[in-house]
């Protein structure tokens, strides 16, 4: 796929800037915000930067190939677009913008169980290439009835969510009532109303819904009700036999997503599992927890010759996907950086995005004389 980069954009930076003038405050604050004091949510992406990586300037290499093999499928980058819950609230169809952009460039996209294409509809356009990540439903029935319609859809990768046992508390969201329950406030009508553009294509798109979960909605269901409806039918705290009993019944690739100490790593090698996700969910649901990176690297150096270690969270621009690399993650996903671009640009923001964090990362390895991916790991300072 050929590179699309907009030059009036040419940093996540001005992608986050030109997203928050772009839509609605209670839509920008709910992609932008973490939670209680919002202090993971800065050391998350401190911290990234923090590693240090050592250039080489008088070894001749041939190329930069960013390919990377994971579960059998040879990506095009190293990085993949993070589960994100809602993403039409911030940008109409930004779910299908970018599951159409991840697949036209051979990086992998998750849905959510909360997003707002259903699993189906990112079926047919990834010509299941997909990864589904499965909030854990209360109920067996409604569990094995997601399983059987992910496996049907042909995707090849579950992410089981572990690290929501409660939602996090997120004054933001409270403030502009995108707590549960949701709620329309006189605030929101007014943010809506001095952003047209958005308004207008969120009309024409229609209200973002979690269509994967449509079919079990009772229908005519007010915000207070939908609320109450999805804290019943979802129990987000796992366990050894929960999972265990997804292993059973799950044929593709599983994944646990959440993962921020060794002891959890260790529980998953024990159940058979294929990768995991170190990740704070983006500094969303505990404050005072060390970053994804800290929490990488004992795991990565004692784990990576057992399963497949993957990290998001404070991943913002191609040096961050350097650096994380070069602390034991075998790939990387970014959720807030994707989001800011279809924010900001709509239907060429999944394009220029993956397109920018490509060039940016290949400057990187450029600089630190790296032909292939996995040499990063022997350029970070202090290894």
């Amino acid at each position: 796929m050929e590179e699309y980069i907009n030059p009036n954009y040419p940093d996540i930076d001005f992608l986050r800037e030109r997203a928050r003038k772009r839509i609605p405050r209670f839509a920008f604050e709910y992609l932008d915000g973490g939670c209680n004091s919002e202090v993971n949510l800065k050391r998350n992406t401190d911290d990234i930067r923090e590693i240090l990586l050592k250039p080489q300037y008088l070894t001749e290499i041939k190329e930069v190939d960013l390919k990377t093999e994971l579960f059998g499928h040879t990506y095009d980058a190293p990085f993949g677009i993070s589960p994100i819950g809602l993403q039409g609230l911030m940008w109409p169809r930004a779910s299908e913008i970018l599951a159409k952009a991840a697949f036209d460039y051979n990086i992998p996209y998750i849905l959510s169980t909360v997003g707002t294409a259903s699993v189906e509809k990112v079926a047919e356009i990834t010509e299941g290439n997909a990864w589904f990540q499965l909030y854990h439903p209360a109920e067996k029935d409604l569990r094995n009835d997601l399983l059987d319609r992910v496996a049907a859809a042909g995707l090849p990768v579950l992410v089981l969510l572990s690290d929501v046992p409660s939602f996090g508390y997120r004054s933001k969201e409270i403030r502009n009532g995108l707590a549960i329950p949701p709620k329309i406030t006189f605030s929101n009508m007014v943010q809506i109303a001095t952003h047209p553009n958005w308004a207008l294509q969120t009309l024409i798109a229609g209200q973002p819904t979690f269509k994967t979960l449509t079919k079990y909605i009772p229908k005519g269901m007010n915000l207070k009700h939908l609320g109450l409806f999805m804290n019943k039918t979802f129990d987000g705290r796992l366990n050894m036999d929960r999972v265990a009993e997804i292993r059973d019944r799950w044929k593709g690739k599983l994944v646990l997503k959440g993962v921020a100490s060794e002891e959890d790593a260790q529980r998953c090698v024990d159940l058979g599992l294929d990768g995991i996700i170190v990740s704070n969910h983006g500094g969303r649901q505990l404050d005072h927890g060390e970053s994804a990176v800290s929490a990488l690297q004992p795991i990565a150096k004692n784990f990576s010759d057992k399963i497949k270690i993957m990290m998001d969270s404070g991943i913002r621009t191609g040096p961050d996907i350097a650096s994380t690399i070069a602390s034991g993650a075998d790939f990387t996903f970014l959720g807030r950086s994707f989001m800011y671009g279809v924010s900001a640009l709509g239907k060429h923001g999944g394009n220029h995005t993956i397109s920018l964090l490509k060039k940016q990362l290949t400057q990187v390895m450029q600089q630190v004389c790296c032909e292939h991916v996995y040499e990063l790991r022997d350029r970070k300072v202090n290894n």
